[in-house]
């Protein structure tokens, strides 16, 4: 039998892990807080836009329609049409991918930040083209206004015009009839 002190590292859960790091990084160490930077800084900086599209489609096609239908209805705050409830379960999911796109934006990192950006921008064009999911058909629009919004919205705060231009380039050559205009 292996002692817990063996495998420790392999059973913590992600929160613990991060507990755990945090305080390392809090630790008297400078040594040990500035490894940790560039291990951090390592990590941040491999913005993969295959890896980020599968990630985001695999999140939108994985939502399931029979939650939607369990959301929707009637509820305490009123009711609540699938129509509606689609575009909040979409805009869920979608969250946590936007959120990291301006992480990087504040982070100084604007060439990961159009990165990221690009991989989410394709993973939502991809599940409009290929899902199948029985969900997509109560989020008709849905896709194609979330792609708007976050490519607006980093336009707005991505001030780099060759990041500008390069985005328009990849949505124009990714994207297919999303691109033209954008």
């Amino acid at each position: 039998m292996r002692r817990m002190k063996d495998n420790a590292i392999e059973n913590v859960s992600p929160e613990q892990a991060l507990e755990i790091l945090k305080r390392l990084a809090k630790d008297d160490s400078p040594a040990i807080r500035k490894q940790i930077e560039r291990e951090a800084e390592r990590v941040l900086k491999t913005v993969d836009v295959e890896e980020v599209c599968e990630e985001v489609y695999s999140a939108l096609d994985g939502i399931d329609v029979h939650e939607l239908w369990d959301r929707s209805g009637a509820g305490r705050d009123g009711y609540c049409g699938p129509e509606e409830m689609a575009v909040e379960m979409m805009e869920e999911e979608l969250e946590p991918f936007s959120s990291q796109v301006f992480r990087y934006l504040e982070m100084g990192m604007a060439n990961e930040a159009k990165l990221y950006c690009m991989g989410v921008l394709k993973g939502i064009y991809q599940y409009e083209q290929e899902s199948q999911s029985e969900f997509k058909d109560w989020a008709a629009d849905i896709p194609g206004d979330s792609f708007d919004c976050l490519l607006s919205d980093w336009k707005k705060k991505a001030a780099d015009a060759d990041n500008h231009k390069e985005m328009r380039e990849f949505v124009n050559k990714e994207c297919g009839k999303w691109g033209k205009g954008r």
